[in-house]
């Protein structure tokens, strides 16, 4: 029995007397000695290691970067463990040797058309991925470490998330030698996730631009490539001997991906099809059927009626991606082979909770480990779900409670649903469409999740641009939604045609809404009449959700037109929507996990024996992994609003746009970054943003490393690349939905200081299409300023300003500098930087030539100008 088996079982025991309670805790102080001391021996490695070079034949001939893990027991069954998109075998090293270390032979490979294997990236077509999947298992086969149960037929199990469990699925569908699949947050539909319609029996769907736009960007430069040792032979050791396995990363290594000279530039590694596909998509926001049949192709939809092998279907309910309706697809679609279902708290959006992570990893090893060697009894068919408790905002341990229902029940709940009402008269409202669906309401953000990790805290609605009714459910308990919520409504619009967005808010007491895991369902609908007096219901299926509705809250269905995340129409319109007198919403009762409640009581037991302890075992177990973190600020630099340290980024086409820059911004300075157009300095301030990863060095802003999300940037306000001001309102209700769409509390926010720090006077109640461009800059300006960050990074403030209102600019940055906050300035005009600036920055083809106070850099005297030193500096070689 493991420790943490033993601690359990105490958590469980019951305490009903006090001295039974008192030796429970000294018990538990023991045990969790004893965890940290496992924690720690169970670091070891009982796995062997050997990289490879994986060759697969075919249209397309490719050498893949392949390592093999080898348990310290042969012959063992084997797992194939695939990659994301983006990714390389170092993606899942970890993994991989975790299911080493359970016995399992594991071989991982790069996928082709990434990192340093060979080839161009198909999106899992057949021909290509799939055929490289199918030449893996002939390794295996011939492996003498690997189980066989045939000739040419190894045990083999085909695990991986995203990209690689839609491997996993279509290899088992195109491979009948695969014993066993679990894959992971991953799609039914490829076509259908990226253009989705949630309007029951219609046609056609609303593209997913920014997910879409991800998937293009990540297979331009195929995940990172670097030299490395050429390579050995390849393929299984001579004569049908287990060669020595070693962790020698040189070994055998595959060659360095090199450009393809005739390949078009503007597709990096992506197959000439698929890169022509999205450009299409792209700009026509329209799947063709000419893309449809190249994502079907992709798509394990199409081979769900030939998979045998028993299947783990695995899904986040944070995932605005691959949503839990394309793992109810596959479910659904598997009919000759067992299938459990899953879900979790994380997926695309989020990571998901650390205790829910383990049990998925957990029931992964257990579902292998019976399907691959016959160990225990067969997982049953019971669903496993989790839900967040308490505060969103934490997504901590303690805040997930796993569930399970006797079987999965799909996304329209096991029991009778449970009826909402509306609160009020529902009637026809009249909502914009933008053109090109701008401005745009925010409900999530692909990938970094942000907005989905707070619980949709931070979503906004644009005025004028939604309808909305709120329902409230009767009693006094709390009601359990688990599945796919649904609706009906009515549409009208003169065009014929509608783009619509639903939404569900969680409405609290105190009147804050939440979006639970910034889940939306677009709704493309056609054939519409002109009034809604001639228009019929349509069915909306919600995205499916895990989620509480406490007593005393409501829920709040939202119509939009517009959301960032999606195509909108071009051209403008107008439309009536009715939302309906009552929803419907699904539910599936459920008990905690056996054990599965363990982490609230152990919080118990924390408070009791000390949380120290705890902290100090988790230390220590992170500090022998050597997890690569950001653990503190520097203490040097905690109090200088911006260093920027030997700063370098290349671009994926080589081009080296800043190298070794290096600069700093005091409290109380003004700093003016100047320089050239192609000087660096957009890309030196998208990586201050956020927005780009440095290729090598470092930004901190007030100690903390820059990183893409992190929380120090909220001590940052910036202006780059325009406002996006929003012209039928006034200034001051622009500079509020902005600070509203931070979620940060208006007390915050400190209008009226910004007001008149901008000398924005009784102007700030105009409407905005009312505004002169000089005015319009210093409402962008006063943006920036909300909450009166300590670092102002403004590019081209003064940017087609007369001289009065340059003047009046120059004022507003030295007022907004004092009491210790900064101001860096990105300028084309010289001599204002001279006029405005305390200090500047030049930089010439990527690097500093110079930096210091103005009148040092400016050398003074014979009536130099910094115009002078700028054109001295910049042409130099």
């Amino acid at each position: 029995m493991t420790a943490r088996t033993t601690l359990r079982r105490l958590l469980r025991s019951s305490t009903k007397t006090r001295p039974r309670l008192a030796i429970t805790i000294l018990l538990a102080v023991a045990v969790v000695a004893s965890i940290c001391v496992a924690s720690l021996t169970s670091l070891s490695s009982t796995h062997t290691t050997r990289d490879f070079t994986l060759h697969s034949d075919g249209d397309e001939p490719v050498d893949l970067d392949a390592t093999i893990y080898m348990p310290d027991t042969d012959p063992a069954p084997a797992v194939l463990l695939a990659h994301g998109f983006g990714g390389t075998k170092e993606s899942v090293a970890e993994q991989a040797a975790t299911l080493a270390d359970h016995g399992f032979v594991v071989l991982t490979y790069t996928a082709r058309g990434f990192g340093e294997s060979t080839g161009t990236i198909h999106l899992n077509a057949p021909d290509y991925e799939v055929a490289d999947a199918s030449a893996a298992i002939d390794y295996l086969a011939e492996h003498p470490g690997v189980v066989t149960d045939d000739t040419n037929d190894p045990r083999v199990a085909v695990a991986g998330g995203s990209y690689g469990g839609a491997l996993a699925l279509l290899a088992a569908g195109h491979d009948d030698r695969i014993d066993a699949i679990a894959p992971q947050v991953t799609w039914n539909s490829l076509a259908d996730a990226l253009f989705p319609n949630h309007a029951r029996g219609a046609d056609g769907g609303v593209f997913k631009q920014q997910w879409a736009g991800l998937f293009y960007s990540g297979g331009l430069a195929g995940g990172a490539a670097g030299p490395r040792a050429a390579p050995g032979p390849g393929g299984p050791p001579p004569d049908g001997e287990a060669g020595e396995e070693t962790d020698d990363e040189t070994a055998q290594q595959p060659p360095t991906q090199l450009p393809d000279p005739n390949a078009d530039p503007a597709c990096g590694r992506w197959a000439p099809d698929v890169c022509q596909m999205y450009q299409r998509i792209a700009a026509s926001g329209e799947l063709d059927a000419e893309a449809e049949q190249l994502l079907d192709a992709s798509s394990p939809e199409s081979v769900l009626g030939d998979i045998t092998a028993p299947t783990l279907l695995v899904q986040g309910q944070a995932d605005t991606l691959f949503g839990l309706d394309q793992a109810d697809a596959n479910a659904e679609g598997i009919t000759n082979a067992p299938v459990k279902v899953a879900w979790y708290s994380g997926g695309h959006d989020a990571t998901g909770t650390g205790a829910d992570a383990d049990r998925i990893d957990a029931l992964t090893v257990q579902w292998l480990d019976h399907h691959l060697r016959g160990n225990g009894d067969e997982p049953d068919a019971a669903f496993d779900f989790s839900r967040i408790a308490g505060a969103t905002s934490s997504r901590s341990d303690l805040a997930t409670l796993s569930l399970q229902a006797p079987q999965y029940p799909g996304l329209d709940g096991s029991d009778e649903p449970t009826i909402a009402d509306a609160t009020n008269e529902v009637g026809p409202q009249t909502v914009a469409s933008p053109p090109d669906g701008t401005p745009a309401a925010l409900s999530s953000l692909p990938s970094l999740g942000q907005l989905s990790m707070l619980g949709g805290g931070l979503t906004r609605e644009v005025p004028g641009q939604f309808g909305a009714t709120d329902y409230a459910v009767s009693g006094d308990e709390p009601v359990d939604i688990v599945g796919a919520p649904t609706v009906k409504l009515k549409a009208a619009s003169k065009t014929g045609e509608a783009t619509l967005f639903v939404k569900l808010y969680d409405v609290g007491s105190d009147g804050s809404q939440t979006l639970p895991n910034g889940l939306i369902a677009p709704v493309k609908l056609e054939d519409l009449p002109e009034s809604i007096d001639d228009a019929e219901p349509v069915t909306v299926t919600l995205p499916g959700i895990v989620h509480r509705l406490e007593p005393g809250h409501t829920l709040r269905l939202v119509v939009a037109t517009s959301d960032q995340a999606y195509a909108g129409p071009a051209e403008a319109a107008q439309y009536t929507v009715e939302l309906p007198q009552t929803m419907s919403l699904p539910t599936t009762p459920a008990q905690p996990l056996p054990g599965g409640d363990a982490a609230w009581r152990a919080a118990l037991v924390a408070s009791l024996i000390g949380i120290p302890l705890l902290a100090f075992g988790a230390w220590l177990a992170a500090r022998i992994r050597h997890k690569r973190r950001d653990r503190s600020v520097d203490p040097q630099t905690a109090h200088t609003p911006l260093v920027v340290d030997n700063l370098r980024k290349v671009y994926q086409d080589g081009y080296v746009a800043v190298d070794d820059v290096s600069f700093r911004v005091e409290q109380g300075q003004v700093v003016g970054l100047l320089g050239p157009n192609g000087a660096g300095k957009t890309t030196s301030l998208r990586v201050l943003m956020g927005l780009l990863q440095p290729t090598d060095g470092q930004m901190r802003v007030f100690g903390h490393r820059v990183t893409p999300g992190a929380p120090v940037l909220s001590r940052l306000g910036a202006l780059v690349e325009g406002p996006g001001l929003l012209p039928h309102l006034s200034g001051m209700d622009n500079l509020r939905l902005y600070w509203q769409a931070t979620g940060r509390p208006n007390d915050e926010a400190e209008f009226d200081t910004v007001v008149e720090i901008a000398g924005l006077g009784d102007r700030i109640h105009r409407k905005v299409r009312t505004y002169s461009h000089g005015m319009k800059q210093r409402i962008a300006i006063a943006q920036a300023m909300l909450g009166l960050p300590q670092l102002l990074v403004l590019d081209e403030p003064t940017d087609g300003l007369d001289p009065p209102q340059i003047a009046e600019m120059r004022k507003v940055l030295h007022e907004y500098a004092r009491d210790g906050r900064a101001v860096l300035v990105s300028s084309h005009l010289l001599a204002e930087v001279e006029q405005t600036c305390t200090h500047v920055v030049v930089m010439r083809r990527g690097t500093v030539a110079a930096t210091g106070p103005v009148r040092d850099v400016i050398k003074s005297g014979d009536g130099r100008r910094l115009e002078d030193a700028f054109l001295e500096l910049v042409e130099e070689s």
